[in-house]
């Protein structure tokens, strides 16, 4: 017997201890099964789950258990991103270590994560901040290193004064550091860099072969971040350079056909360049004054269109390759250093921002392109507007009075043929500086020694352990650099005195491999083993947000593509498909716990159950779209899992174990109508995991409850076959509710006198017969309202459904004698007639 009373908290606590208890989602190689690599993009451990991490993980929890039924080995794996700079706020602000506060965290989030029935191997479990796996993230720098992919130099910086570290560009959101959002500045330091962009082509070409599987969406970011554009490189002189300093300076142009209307050169205030040509002449501190305000402007005020453009002359000039004239070099603060060589040749006839900034500071402007329905008096500067469209080629020698698009081709070949130029691809992707002055961090395993320079940490002293020696005060730089015990060590190339690297590690180099460490993590000896790399990658569908596309996504890719070409790995794309699910907003806006605009996932598992919670933000809203939490809506999900349970409760003991050998033979039409029904709903379920589209699983389901409550009680008074067709019921509408609501599903799998749990248990089958439709609904609308439906059978032609779509009296109403523009008609779908 049943409990009469659906008592979710007993019923969850119960099912969940019989999870654990059995270790059920424990994951070994199993060749006799296909495998199923599944994973949602970890967390970060910041103390409480929230309704994101409710909705990633949940989407992932019922692709696997369905999967798990299928007869599928899957591995659905956790972890923590525990690195990072919000631990080391908190040590500084609470006096504890930034280890502690991160442990009491995860212990946290875990069991949130265990109460809402999610089905983690914790036996795989990955923390980045452990040294068994940052142990592997110095291997995979080290691995780097060694192949010319780890390297260091200066470079002009995203600096956050408030962290008081450098961040990457993917880590600056419109000018402001993504964690503190305080301005973000420029500053010229040494760091160290992956050379991610000597796979930029790679990266983009492969692109191929995710579409379809990945959001297009998401593609397109990355296409947009590593930014390839085809152009030229011209090479300009620098008139009368300073001893020692090359001439040569090399520009990106996309529009070479313009190089005879150059009359000034832009330098970024970061080129290295700046400095040296300016000084010891009268422009020397008028410069560094310049170049000392913009690196305190963000990148976003600099290259804005609304902000008037500001500059200085450097005293300097450069030579034009392709006229011999002569002309000056300025800096500008809409030139930045991240974008082609840093240095613009500037053609203000022809291009809007050059345009303004010539009339502003009262630079030539000389004409070299003219419309093609325009003669040669053509002027710009009489127009009172650059000419920016293509053209007919003028003052420029040679090639005058050829059409600007063929100039492009001659005038680069012309370039080329002197050695001032020739053909070239620029990419707006940039090396990825990995190098953060923080404590909290994997340590990069580099040690500076005076004789030999840079030597990396032999693998066999690995890990480089992170120092407890030292305090947080949240002054004086990174922590590390206090500690003298880590500080001070030996070469290990030559035995010498020498200083060890204080600079750690990018947590999104952590999170760049994480995928390759869970296959392998009760492995002590390796990274990965190859036996796991060959059975379980790539990942067969990996889920998280968008906002990770153009950082995380990219780096893991370069990473995958890096060790692939080392041969330690068989693939070179980490996930064969990938999928971005919406944000989860409430009223609108984007959940924060900064503007405290939050559902505690907590206080509604309490008050509703974690099957309610799970249920009900599927429900809101199609995967990828965002899903807004109301306050109201839940209630409405509570209270069918209550129907579904005591449709149970009131009829689970005229369940017959044995009802598969009896058959449905005698069924009336009204037990006909219930087996069509969940037969259909079967079939759609199962379809609409597969799709992703939970919202309409659940919603079908619900229907299907309808149906089986108005029928249950007549279907449960007679014996055969009514009370068989029952008997059907309950055991299939057990098995697809599984997935959505596996305590609830398990209680009542137990109820009808099965053992164990409907983890393993096959997905149950339906009837091809009984899923065709015999007639269905199509929707009249008109201008896009629905206004009638019409019943026709799911063949129907285009031709009998708009007959009748226009036969609808209802529809004639709306048409009033309106003259019908045209009638779009989708078969077995909809009729929209446009008025």
């Amino acid at each position: 017997m049943m409990d009469p009373k659906y008592n979710f908290t007993n019923i969850e606590k119960k099912w969940q201890k019989r999870w654990a208890d059995a270790d059920l989602f424990r994951v070994e190689i199993d060749r006799q099964k296909p495998k199923y690599y599944y994973l949602d993009m970890f967390a970060y451990p910041s103390g409480d789950m929230h309704m994101g991490h409710v909705r990633n993980y949940t989407i992932g929890d019922v692709i696997c258990r369905h999967k798990a039924m299928q007869g599928y080995n899957v591995q659905h794996p956790t972890g923590f991103d525990a690195f990072g700079l919000p631990a080391e706020g908190a040590a500084i602000s609470r006096g504890l270590h930034p280890r502690e506060w991160t442990i009491k965290c995860m212990n946290n989030m875990r069991s949130q994560f265990k109460l809402l029935g999610l089905s983690f191997d914790y036996s795989r479990e990955v923390i980045t901040c452990n040294p068994d796996y940052y142990k592997w993230t110095q291997w995979i720098f080290v691995k780097l290193f060694e192949k010319g992919l780890a390297f260091r130099k200066t470079s002009p910086l995203n600096w956050c004064p408030s962290c008081q570290t450098v961040l990457a560009n993917e880590q600056v959101i419109q000018g402001e550091c993504e964690r503190c959002k305080s301005t973000v500045v420029k500053k010229s330091m040494e760091q160290w860099f992956f050379n991610n962009t000597s796979y930029a082509q790679r990266l983009l070409d492969d692109m191929a072969r995710l579409e379809g599987k990945w959001p297009e969406a998401a593609l397109a970011l990355e296409r947009n971040w590593i930014g390839r554009s085809e152009g030229a490189q011209i090479v300009f002189r620098i008139a009368n350079p300073p001893r020692g300093i090359d001439p040569q300076m090399p520009v990106f142009t996309t529009r070479p056909d313009t190089v005879y209307g150059v009359t000034y050169m832009v330098l970024a205030p970061e080129h290295p360049l700046v400095e040296t040509l300016a000084k010891g002449t009268e422009y020397e501190h008028s410069v560094a004054d310049f170049v000392a305000t913009q690196q305190m402007r963000t990148e976003l005020d600099r290259t804005s269109e609304e902000i008037e453009k500001q500059g200085i002359f450097t005293g300097a000039y450069a030579v034009n390759p392709a006229n011999d004239r002569k002309i000056p070099i300025w800096v500008a603060d809409y030139v930045l250093m991240e974008y082609g060589t840093g240095a613009v040749m500037a053609v203000p006839a022809h291009d809007t921002r050059d345009y303004a900034f010539a009339v502003k500071y009262g630079l030539p402007i000389r004409t070299v392109i003219r419309p093609s329905d325009r003669g040669e008096d053509y002027d710009v500067v009489q127009e009172g507007r650059p000419y920016i469209d293509p053209g007919i080629q003028m003052d420029s020698g040679p090639f005058d009075g050829i059409p600007s698009t063929e100039g492009m081709a001659r005038i680069t070949q012309y370039l080329a043929d002197k050695g001032s130029g020739g053909k070239t691809i620029s990419y707006r992707y940039r090396d990825w500086c990995i190098s953060r002055q923080r404590y909290w961090g994997a340590p990069i395993p580099m040690i500076d020694c005076p004789d030999c320079g840079w030597v990396p940490v032999p693998v066999d002293d690995l890990p480089v352990l992170l120092p407890d020696d030292v305090k947080f005060t949240g002054r004086g730089g990174n922590p590390i650099a206090q500690s003298e015990s880590f500080v001070n060590t030996t070469c290990p190339k030559c035995g010498g005195r020498a200083k060890r690297e204080t600079d750690t590690m990018d947590t999104f180099v952590c999170s760049s491999w994480y995928y390759l460490r869970y296959p392998s993590a009760r492995h002590a000896e390796a990274a990965w083993t190859q036996e796991d790399m060959d059975y379980w990658m790539p990942i067969d569908l990996y889920i998280g947000g968008i906002e990770h596309a153009q950082g995380h996504i990219l780096f893991s890719r370069f990473i995958t593509k890096a060790f692939f070409d080392m041969g330690l790995l068989p693939f070179d794309e980490f996930a064969t498909r990938h999928f971005n699910h919406g944000v989860v907003t409430l009223a609108k806006r984007r959940m924060s716990k900064r503007g405290g605009h939050i559902v505690s996932p907590m206080e509604m598992i309490a008050k509703f159950g974690a099957d309610a919670v799970r249920n009900y933000i599927l429900f809101i809203a199609p995967s990828a779209m965002p899903a807004d939490w109301n306050p109201d809506g839940i209630e409405g999900i509570f209270r069918w899992l209550s129907r579904v349970y005591r449709f149970y409760s009131a009829h689970i003991d005229k369940y017959d174990p044995d009802w598969h050998s009896k058959g449905p033979n005698g069924c009336d039409d009204a037990a006909i109508a219930v087996r069509r029904k969940l037969h259909q709903t079967v079939k759609k379920v199962g379809d609409d995991i597969e799709r992703l589209a939970f919202n309409t699983a659940i919603s079908a389901m619900m229907e299907l409850t309808n149906t089986l409550l108005a029928y249950a009680p007549a279907g449960g008074e007679s014996d055969q076959p009514n009370a068989w067709v029952l008997c059907e019921a309950m055991h299939k509408f057990a098995l697809i509710l599984s997935p959505f609501a596996p305590h609830l599903a398990d209680e009542v799998w137990e109820a009808m006198g099965n053992e164990g749990v409907t983890f393993f248990v096959p997905w149950t089958s339906y009837s091809e017969e009984l899923t065709c439709e015999d007639q269905i609904v199509i929707p009249i609308a008109v201008n896009g309202k629905r206004r009638d439906e019409i019943t026709v059978a799911p063949d129907a032609s285009e031709e009998t459904l708009r007959e009748m779509a226009l036969a609808s009296d209802r529809v004639k109403a709306h048409l009033d004698g309106k003259p019908i523009k045209k009638i779009i008609v989708v078969p077995g779908r909809m009729v929209n007639i446009v008025v």
